[in-house]
């Protein structure tokens, strides 16, 4: 509140120094209650909850917004006659800025209204080589448990072997602040962030017949994927056959999520298994995903995904999401290094929530990770019709983000808009049909289902360069990407023959 209230009136305090400017009185009075705001408004960031590259970061941006409000004002107050209407349009300006940027800038714990995990709600750093003996006094205290949070095969690569899971009792819960802070000053304590609970809900959608062109596949459903002509796959897979594109390795995809049904006709001849507790899918939301990201081609049956003779790729499961689609941002984090570990080329997360920069230390810890052991990340943008920037894994720096589309190429009415990420991108996302547990094919609606058609893309391209990193796969799906009704909202849409193409020319 005080860090809100402080810039608020130092900007005003700005506004009206400049506009009184040749009153000396009142010119000096305002000028004293601006540098006096601003102090405070220093102070109180530097005093907030957060690492110190966060408190640098957000310092940094908002004095360069004040300094724009300032040459604003300054433009104003020679120029009378647009006073009205500037001041009017500067202060939308700032009520916009603060719903996106400043509103959640230190938010932690509850009060940023996100619900935590109950069986282990703060993830916690220690210093390198750190015991766990360090937060006795704390754990004494308010009665908490602790447990390692991650356990990465190639600890020297990362620091998430030092963070642990930490179970605030109930009698506790509304104390959760408290809490925090007593684990913050702890000794040799290096970060303290809330774990998160996520949840996915598949929406359900129709059977949206697609135009009858030749795709030169035999799968039953072909006529259901709408999807394939608005990414014009047919172009792909007369490429791949007439260049004789053949794999340098099969990728893998990771899709972390409610669990894989593995013996399911359309997905068990691509599947992989990497633990027999993820080969299942009570709900349904994984099974689709993978059906999208890695179906079967040309077996006569359900669906297809991006080859016809299914050389390019095959996928496994990580499950990171109970039977109710409930998990948190430990357990996905852990499946990112679950992932990575196991050698996949592609990390596929169909889910998502509500975050801020100050609390993703940990996820992009893992994302580093990945990216270290050969592994792209995407995500889902998000359903909430929002700016993507404020949700997790989809802003993470080191994620590509999918937002969603429907048949009209618009942006689907659900999807978060990705303007504000660093890598954003759009795939068919609206009745998307796919498979689900029971050899059973159902159309869902999503960015959930967006996200493993841009997988499958990835995986086919890291099929044919291993060795592509993050950065060049986005910087080729972008340059080679379809236009979309509202680009600026969506990212281009993903062009599977395109990306192919410029890739192999790359190569040769």
């Amino acid at each position: 509140m005080i860090y809100t209230l402080a810039f608020a009136v130092a900007v005003g305090s700005l506004a009206l120094w400049f506009m009184y400017q040749a009153e000396e009185a009142k010119s000096r009075l305002f000028q004293r209650s601006f540098f006096g705001a601003l102090a405070v408004f220093i102070l109180a960031v530097l005093l907030a909850e957060a690492s110190w590259s966060d408190k640098m970061g957000i310092l940094f941006r908002d004095l360069l917004v004040m300094g724009g409000f300032g040459l604003v004002f300054r433009i104003l107050a020679a120029r009378r006659a647009w006073l009205i209407y500037g001041l009017v349009a500067l202060a939308f300006a700032f009520l916009g800025y603060y719903q996106v940027f400043m509103s959640d800038s230190f938010a932690t714990g509850d009060s940023a209204g996100e619900p935590l995990d109950s069986s282990g709600e703060l993830l916690v750093e220690l210093a390198e080589g750190s015991s766990p003996d360090v937060l006795d006094a704390v754990k004494g205290k308010y009665k908490l448990e602790f447990q390692r949070a991650f356990g990465p095969a190639s600890p020297e690569s990362t620091e998430l072997d030092d963070y642990y899971l930490v179970d605030v009792p109930a009698e506790y819960a509304g104390r959760l602040e408290e809490v925090i802070r007593a684990v913050r000053k702890a000794p040799k304590v290096d970060w303290v962030e809330p774990n998160e609970a996520i949840s996915v809900s598949p929406s359900e959608g129709r059977i949206v017949p697609a135009p009858n062109k030749e795709l030169g596949l035999n799968d039953q459903y072909l006529g259901r994927l709408w999807g394939f002509q608005a990414m014009e796959v047919k172009k792909l897979l007369d490429y791949l056959e007439s260049e004789k594109i053949t794999p340098a390795r099969k990728a893998l995809i990771a899709i972390l999520d409610t669990g894989v049904d593995a013996g399911h006709e359309d997905i068990r001849g691509n599947y992989r298994s990497v633990k027999a507790a993820y080969d299942n899918d009570p709900k349904g939301h994984g099974t689709h995903c993978a059906g999208i990201a890695a179906a079967v081609s040309n077996n006569g049956l359900g669906i297809a995904s991006f080859s016809r003779d299914n050389s390019f790729v095959e996928v496994a499961s990580i499950k990171v999401l109970n039977a109710s689609g409930m998990g948190s941002q430990r357990s996905i984090i852990d499946g990112i290094i679950q992932a990575a570990d196991a050698g996949a080329g592609v990390i596929s997360m169909s889910l998502g929530g509500m975050s801020n920069q100050s609390k993703e230390r940990a996820y992009r810890k893992a994302v580093e990770y990945a990216g270290k052991k050969g592994a792209i990340v995407v995500a889902a943008a998000g359903n909430s019709n929002r700016n993507a920037r404020g949700f997790a894994p989809a802003g993470v720096p080191g994620v590509i983000a999918v937002s969603a589309i429907d048949e009209e190429l618009q942006r689907a009415v659900f999807s978060n808009y990705v303007t504000d990420l660093e890598m954003g991108i759009a795939a068919p996302g609206v009745n998307i049909f796919s498979t689900i547990p029971g050899n059973q094919y159902a159309s869902f609606n999503g960015t959930s289902m967006a996200t493993p058609y841009a997988a499958g893309l990835l995986g086919l391209l890291k099929s044919i360069d291993p060795a592509l990193t993050t950065r060049d796969a986005y910087e080729i799906l972008k340059k080679t990407g379809l236009p979309t009704k509202n680009r600026r909202e969506t990212g281009p849409l993903i062009n599977p023959h395109g990306a192919v193409e410029m890739l192999v020319s790359q190569k040769r």
